[in-house]
């Protein structure tokens, strides 16, 4: 894709916002009836927004990997956040394969390529893929560790993360780390950067600050949208990145950066429903891996527009590396698709999306997740889409699970028996992509687990529905 030139710089900036667990619906250009998003509504009206838009898995880490790096889970094995044996051991048939904490130093980021191309890499926020972001590429780490979630209380100054100073007492942390973004933006506004904005929230602990959860007490509620406090955090960060475009335009970079606006997960269900999607964050159902996103570059990507095209975030990397002609390593390999001929209305051919878990992740909360069963968000096994086909293998006992998403998005009608071609074209699909990544399926029994022990709990939880 040729780049236009603007002013003093060929090369446009690239800002990646990216929330913590913000479900696909939460907003208000999704369909939110209660969730207020004027700011980032004004942005999709400016953009491309990517109706089916995926994570590359289900909950923080291993999304945050494959993004940063653009490979799918197998190249990288980070799978899961902290160990791959969640849940009670006696409810687990097989041993799961074991997770690795931090993204492998070997691997060439999309920070370390941008670095490489004469860009200022600043990221605020949560990173979780390692202990310190500038050993994968950044020149400033504002907020960036291995932590997670910003911890009980601490989304108000005196913060508990790593790699920032406290503010006044009572500072809002995605206030601050807006204004540590604005002032990057305006140091380095005659050089090519690029700003990494990972907000922790909206995770919990679900904390908004008082006058927003004001303004939303008492409002109508939709189903399964209607905590204010959780509200209130989804305003704050819609407010904060209008304060940043704002300063896009204040200092003329506004036509010159491409803005990509994100999450790394589905929402959790028990905080927020994603309707017509099933379950949420950490289900490989569809309310777990698909996301709100929203391109911007004035210009290259015509205003208003949107697709239905799957994508990826590990397809950030390689359209990242086409619109800057990026000279990388001769051996640098990308899981994702450059996505820029869709920013001029070309078409794409259909492929297919991977996505696998040899793990486990318990259940949040049974009433709520919707998941497969009331003890497990996912259980091992593997996932492929294409087209409107969304195919499910689960490791512990081979069972399948097909579903139109055409028809039906809130994938509730199972049609591994009533499609038998389209499912026997998945598995060996899936089965293929698995054996050419190397993807390790676990089938080690394990010798801790108790079917009586599991059954009864299975019906217990059933039984509390």
């Amino acid at each position: 894709m040729p780049i236009i030139t603007y002013g003093k710089q060929t090369k446009p900036n690239i800002i990646l916002i990216n929330v913590d667990d913000l479900g696909w619906r939460d907003l208000g250009f999704m369909g939110s009836a209660y969730y207020e998003t004027p700011n980032l509504d004004k942005l999709a009206g400016q953009g491309m927004v990517f109706y089916h838009a995926y994570a590359a898995a289900a909950n923080c880490a291993p999304s945050r990997a494959c993004m940063m790096s653009g490979r799918n889970t197998p190249a990288h094995g980070v799978y899961t956040v902290d160990q791959s044996e969640r849940g009670d051991p006696k409810t687990r048939k097989i041993i799961p394969t074991p997770n690795r904490d931090f993204l492998p130093d070997s691997i060439y980021t999309l920070a370390r390529m941008l670095q490489d191309n004469g860009y200022v890499n600043g990221t605020f926020g949560k990173w979780h893929i390692n202990e310190d972001p500038l050993q994968h590429g950044f020149d400033l780490n504002v907020g960036g560790s291995h932590r997670g979630n910003p911890g009980s209380g601490g989304y108000f100054s005196p913060y508990k993360i790593d790699f920032i100073e406290n503010g006044a007492d009572g500072e809002y942390l995605t206030d601050r780390l807006t204004d540590e973004a604005i002032q990057f933006v305006k140091a380095n506004k005659d050089n090519p950067f690029f700003l990494y904005l990972p907000f922790y929230s909206v995770h919990t602990p679900i904390m908004g600050k008082a006058e927003l959860i004001d303004t939303f007490a008492g409002k109508p509620v939709a189903e399964g949208q209607d905590r204010a406090d959780y509200a209130a955090m989804v305003a704050s960060v819609d407010q904060n990145v209008g304060r940043l475009m704002a300063v896009l335009d204040a200092l003329d970079l506004a036509d010159n950066s491409l803005v990509i606006f994100t999450s790394d997960n589905g929402g959790i269900r028990d905080i927020s429903y994603q309707t017509p999607l099933r379950a949420g964050k950490g289900s490989y159902y569809e309310g777990g891996i698909r996301v709100p996103l929203i391109m911007r570059w004035p210009g290259n990507i015509q205003s208003g527009s949107n697709t239905d095209f799957a994508v990826t975030n590990m397809d950030f990397f390689p359209t990242i590396k086409s619109i800057i002609s990026a000279e990388v390593p001769a051996d640098l390999q990308l899981d994702g698709q450059d996505l820029s001929p869709l920013f001029s209305n070309q078409s794409m051919e259909e492929r297919a999306l991977f996505w696998h878990f040899p793990i486990y992740l318990q259940a949040y909360n049974p009433r709520e997740d919707g998941g497969r069963d009331p003890l497990f968000r996912t259980r091992p096994g593997s996932v492929v889409r294409k087209g409107k086909w969304k195919l499910h293998h689960y490791f512990e006992d081979g069972d399948y699970e097909l579903y139109d998403l055409e028809e039906d998005p809130g994938e509730k009608n199972n049609l591994v028996r009533s499609q038998v071609e389209i499912r026997n074209q998945m598995i060996e699909l899936l089965e293929a992509w698995r054996l050419e990544v190397n993807a390790p399926v676990p089938d080690q029994a394990n010798p801790l687990y108790d079917r009586a022990f599991e059954m009864n709990l299975i019906n217990q939880q059933l039984n509390e529905l």
